[in-house]
């Protein structure tokens, strides 16, 4: 159960973060600031499908590669602290401040600088996320083949 639960939560983080970056870019470029208010607000209701996603996919990819030692899971495994340390400390803290600010309608310096990191930690999680779904995909292709 677990190698079809892991995929399924892994894409779902990745595509929600994938969804969010998209939408804070399209929003600053080409929104009201009522549009860029609404992104906001909604990138903070969707945390709840990308908090539990992300806890999913952590947890069940501990369980699934604990005893492996090849390559792939090695850097997997290396991935997922910063992934989930990224997310805590600096994704997670941004939107709130950024639905905050956006509400409010303070679109200052500090909304942008904090805009701007948001947009860096957010492109390098789906770095980092897509290059364990690669990972991932190489570790199952032996069990594709044979099937």
């Amino acid at each position: 159960m677990l190698k079809k639960i892991h995929p399924i939560a892994g894409v779902i983080g990745f595509l929600t973060i994938l969804t969010f970056w998209s939408s804070t870019v399209l929003s600053e470029l080409f929104s009201t600031p009522e549009g860029i208010a609404a992104v906001k607000a909604m990138i903070l209701k969707g945390m709840f499908v990308l908090i539990p996603a992300m806890i999913i996919v952590g947890a069940s990819g501990m369980k699934l590669g604990a005893r492996r030692k090849d390559a792939p899971a090695r850097a997997k495994k290396k991935r997922m602290p910063a992934i989930a340390i990224n997310g805590l400390v600096i994704l997670l803290p941004a939107a709130i401040f950024l639905e905050s600010r956006a509400s409010a309608g303070q679109f200052d310096t500090s909304f942008f600088m904090v805009q701007f990191i948001e947009l860096i930690a957010g492109a390098t999680n789906l770095i980092l996320m897509g290059l364990s779904i690669r990972d991932g995909r190489k570790m199952t292709e032996h069990r594709r083949r044979s099937v």
